[in-house]
């Protein structure tokens, strides 16, 4: 049943019979015969068929929540007994927003000196989808921010408190001041992140706190295409404190701490709520809660 469960969890996710059934590695009418079993199995219709995927019925979404919980589970025995036979390894799959990316290296470097059988992939994502992912198992932890918006029922793990600079050219307005407000930093031409990304809509709040609006004249959802455009000296830009200072800009490029007020908003390591978590997933908690003890002390 559990391979059944697995493929209810993908069409749930996809949307799609075809695209769920290529997720899957098996062909449509096998996807479908699995999941007619599964009905058929607990007695209860979980899809809403037409021409095309509907969408789950009552009792296919509660199935959902269970089948969730189920996989989990299973997964987490699998690797436990995995880990006992041979020592940790396998691969960790970690989804970051985009302004924590300058940190995840010093988790990912200290995690491999200690767990070197086990691989490693980062994403870049909005908090959004750090969430979908880590509830659809397509990833083992995210770094996400961990206030303004649900983070719903996951594990979570406080690293850092992210603060924000005004980054902008030499010779460029507001370029040598000490400090700088968000009213002051609203008329400047903006290059921000895009909507969808929370760190947007933190800066959109700050703003319109300090009664301004943030009218962008680009935006994009990568920061290295903002710190191209940074670069020009045609834009500037409002980004965290700690990502300026990694980048180790030049003296062509100037990082003003922005105020009234000197907001910030705590970034953390998030986890699936399963008990017990897998041992890879135990063993990146473990690594954020040595980071965040290090950051502390700093």
């Amino acid at each position: 049943m559990i391979d059944k469960l697995e493929f209810f969890i993908v069409l749930a996710r996809e949307r799609h019979f075809g695209r769920a059934a290529e997720e899957c590695g098996v062909t449509q009418p096998t996807l479908s015969a699995s999941l007619k079993q599964l009905e058929e199995q607990l007695g209860v219709t979980l899809v809403q068929r037409g021409s095309r995927f509907q969408g789950l019925t009552p009792e296919g979404q509660r199935v959902l929540e269970w089948a969730r919980r189920i996989v989990g589970d299973t997964r987490t025995m699998r690797e436990e007994m995995k880990a006992a036979r041979r020592g940790l390894s396998g691969h960790a799959r970690i989804a970051v927003i985009p302004t924590a990316t300058y940190m995840v290296t010093d988790l990912t470097v200290a995690f491999t000196k200690k767990h070197p059988a086990v691989t490693l992939s980062v994403t870049s994502c909005t908090s959004y989808q750090v969430l979908s992912r880590l509830e659809n198992f397509e990833i083992d932890v995210g770094i996400s921010y961990l206030e303004n918006e649900p983070t719903g029922r996951v594990a979570t793990i406080p690293l850092y408190a992210e603060r924000y600079q005004l980054i902008t050219s030499a010779g460029q307005q507001y370029a040598d001041c000490d400090k700088v407000t968000w009213s002051e930093v609203a008329t400047l031409p903006l290059c921000l992140l895009t909507p969808d990304m929370q760190n947007r809509r933190i800066i959109n709040q700050h703003l319109t706190e300090a009664g301004a609006t943030a009218k962008p004249t680009l935006e994009s959802n990568s920061m290295i295409v903002l710190f191209s455009h940074i670069r020009t000296g045609k834009w500037a830009s409002i980004m965290p404190v700690n990502l300026a200072d990694t980048l180790g800009f030049g003296d062509d490029i100037k990082s003003i701490p922005i105020v009234e007020p000197d907001a910030h908003h705590v970034v953390g390591m998030i986890a699936a709520p399963r008990e017990p978590h897998t041992p890879i997933v135990s063993a990146l908690l473990h690594e954020a809660r040595v980071f965040a003890r290090t950051l502390s002390q700093r």
